[in-house]
């Protein structure tokens, strides 16, 4: 018992990068929106994970930039381990990631300076010459936008017409029998907390109907007038927020009421629901750069030529590639896959080439860097692989040339077994026989 409780609490303090005494404030979905987005300081936000060693030797030099700062800039720090919704939300793909939120919280810029204190608080400090200047020019201002810019407020406030009006003649038609996921508000127009609630759930609704492409979507019922919509879903208090999926029993929404922390709930919601992502043969070069340039990262495949496998060897490795995809769905990763020699500049671009086939890469088109799959095409193999990618962790190498390369515009694969090419028959009979007994001079 004693052990345990020994080993129970060094693990928990190994959890517990950053403590209320440190001067690094730690931010959670529940009050990063007030903190960081809110706010009319400069912030620098690292985002990390406990595990992680660059991480831990990361952690001292921090809180000495922390306290340096003290009182001139924000300096915060994130679990994503704990809080994966908000790493998502700024497309945190490795760890330690920093962040810096100046005078357009909406665009934080990556940190790309050393991991030392001294380059901390040298980049904190031009950065807040920048932040400063910004707010002379009018460019800038706090608060998640530019100062008394339209946007801005807009994209704190967001607008009600993205907060569908939900009725006892529209309920089933549009949240029961429809395919799209609900967050549905019940409310009191004389409840304060729904007043509280309301300019929260606005803004989410707009920031969730252009996340998602309208596949979640915010609701609201006034149940003091739909009394039986109410009714059926036992509403005892307002506001009440539950989540309907189709074909499932809705169950209570319990996460905070900010927007970040609805948002952060909308996109578990969406990636959750979500089919697998197609795996697309590359054809032509807008489909593999379209691909590549709309994701984070791409998942890239060789498969040997047809020849080698028939179609049943093939579809056996299609099938290894979409349980992946769906595996990883949430990641929403774009998947490609070609034949061995049909695409050779990119196999070398990639350092295919003369690896071995089947092959696989993951590329980061907006870094131009990519990883190869070192261990066996299989469902365990690319797993380790891409749950490495996934960590952060894993080596990675520029793409060569710098670019996506020449991409050659192919036919799609029939589904069928490859054919031999047809040899065209020879024919000797106008070939005296008899030449070849002579000897040549």
């Amino acid at each position: 018992m004693l052990l345990g409780a020994v080993i129970s609490s060094l693990l928990v303090a190994a959890q517990c990068v950053y403590s209320p005494t440190d001067d690094v404030v730690t931010l959670t979905p529940s009050n990063f929106q007030r903190e960081v987005v809110e706010s009319d300081s400069l912030w620098l936000v690292e985002f990390y994970a406990p595990w992680c060693g660059h991480c831990q030797r990361l952690t001292p030099e921090w809180k000495k930039a922390a306290s340096a700062l003290k009182g001139i800039v924000k300096v915060g720090a994130v679990d994503c381990d704990q809080h994966k919704a908000l790493g998502g939300q700024y497309e945190i793909r490795g760890y330690p990631t920093i962040k810096v939120f100046g005078a357009n919280k909406n665009k934080p810029e990556e940190y790309q300076g050393g991991r030392t204190s001294e380059s901390i608080i040298d980049s904190a400090l031009g950065a807040l010459r920048s932040f400063v200047k910004d707010r002379l020019s009018g460019r800038g201002g706090g608060g998640g936008g530019s100062a008394g810019s339209d946007s801005g407020r807009q994209q704190r406030t967001g607008s009600k017409k993205d907060v569908i009006e939900l009725t006892d003649d529209n309920f089933d038609r549009q949240v029961l029998n429809g395919d799209d996921v609900w967050l549905v508000e019940f409310f009191a127009p004389w409840c304060g907390h729904c007043k509280s609630l309301e300019p929260e759930w606005a803004a989410a609704a707009s920031e969730v109907a252009e996340q998602t492409k309208g596949k979640v979507k915010l609701g609201a019922v006034d149940a003091t007038v739909h009394q039986g919509l109410a009714s059926r879903y036992g509403i005892r208090g307002f506001p009440t927020i539950k989540i309907f999926s189709k074909g499932e029993e809705p169950i209570d929404y319990e996460g905070g009421r900010t927007r970040a922390d609805i948002v952060a709930r909308a996109l578990d919601l969406f990636s959750e629901s979500a089919p697998a992502p197609e795996i697309l043969e590359i054809l032509n070069d807008d489909l593999a750069k379209k691909t590549c340039e709309d994701h984070q990262l791409c998942i890239v495949a060789v498969l040997p030529h047809i020849l080698d496998t028939g179609a049943s060897g093939r579809n056996s490795y299609l099938e290894v590639m979409l349980k992946m995809a769906d595996k990883y769905k949430k990641k929403m990763w774009g998947w490609l896959w070609t034949e061995a020699g049909a695409q050779p500049d990119l196999e070398t671009a990639l350092g295919i080439g003369g690896f071995g086939y089947p092959a696989m890469a993951a590329v980061n088109a907006r870094k131009m860097k990519f990883a190869l799959l070192k261990g066996s095409f299989s469902e365990q193999g690319i797993n380790e692989f891409l749950r490495e990618l996934s960590f952060g962790r894993g080596s990675t190498l520029p793409v060569g040339g710098g670019a996506i390369p020449k991409i050659n515009t192919v036919e799609a694969w029939d589904g069928k077994d490859g054919e031999l090419p047809v040899e065209d028959d020879i024919d000797l009979s106008d070939v005296d026989m008899d030449d070849f007994d002579k000897d040549e001079l």
